[in-house]
């Protein structure tokens, strides 16, 4: 063995020790809601440490559920309908908008891009007041309409769509345009098949972030049957009491969607920001 090799072999040995100390501490903290999720009051708040409770308790899974102050079966529900119509409903207004700002010409279509861009520097403190007030002047307070309309149309998902349709092979189009088609059926028929990666990256950063979501929908579902995912997580701790084996199994619960659209579309996530042409 040349000392070439054995530097080659040492430099392998590193890099995977420490990718192996990173994936642990990434896996961390889903062992600890696994753990406390199984575990009773006084196991979690017990001063010695046990790696695994001795006799996990699977019934407090369905004491969950069975929970009558907290509709949490609902309040998944309610998640999984506004995290997918807040992503089908944004996929479809933002690549529409990033389409026409970056194929049909018209002369101030830069400076519509510079305004969407604009509002990205506006901090979210600002626009919440209004529209709250908005929201509530529509009587949409408690609604499925008040907790998705508003989250529409994010200025990011507009500009990556745009970014990445200004690349997109212009030969495409024109083939259509000698086929007559007009710009929507361009669209529809021959842009959206071939953007998949970045629909599926969009859509992915979208949901997650509709589903996480947590200040608006506090705000705006006032009544128990509006709750979300993440509002019934904050209800198990108040001022009187603190339930932390129902907020452990609950977390622990409410993050396995995002680990299921996460693993399915991973690979698209680099590859829909690659080619949109971020840095």
């Amino acid at each position: 063995m040349t000392g070439q090799d054995a530097v080659v072999r040492v430099g392998r040995a590193l890099r995977l020790a420490l990718l192996t100390a990173l994936a642990v501490l990434f896996l961390v903290p889903f062992y600890l809601l696994v753990r406390n999720g199984l575990s009773g009051e006084q196991d979690i708040t017990a001063p010695a440490w046990t790696f695994f409770p001795s006799r996990p308790r699977w019934g407090n899974i369905t004491e969950l559920f069975d929970d009558p102050s907290v509709p949490f079966a609902r309040s998944l529900l309610n998640s999984a309908l506004i995290a997918v119509a807040t992503t089908l409903g944004t996929l479809l207004l933002a690549s529409l908008a990033g389409y026409g700002l970056a194929r049909i010409p018209h002369r101030h279509a830069d400076r519509v891009c510079y305004a969407v861009l604009g509002t990205l520097l506006v901090p979210a403190a600002v626009t919440f007041v209004p529209s709250f007030v908005l929201v509530s002047s529509l009587g949409w307070v408690s609604t499925f309409r008040g907790l998705i309309v508003p989250t529409l149309f994010p200025a990011f998902a507009c500009f990556v769509f745009r970014q990445y349709f200004l690349g997109f092979p212009a030969e495409l189009e024109d083939a259509a345009q000698v086929d007559g088609l007009g710009h929507w059926r361009t669209y529809w028929l021959v842009v959206v098949p071939n953007a998949r990666p970045v629909f599926a990256a969009v859509g992915t950063i979208v949901f997650v972030g509709a589903w996480n979501s947590f200040l608006w929908p506090l705000v705006i579902g006032q009544d128990r049957n509006a709750w979300t995912v993440q509002v019934a997580l904050a209800s198990f701790t108040t001022s009187q009491v603190v339930r932390l084996h129902e907020l452990f199994v609950a977390a622990a619960v409410s993050i396995l969607p995002l680990l299921v659209v996460f693993l399915c579309f991973q690979r698209w996530i680099v590859a829909g920001v690659e080619r949109s042409g971020i840095d």
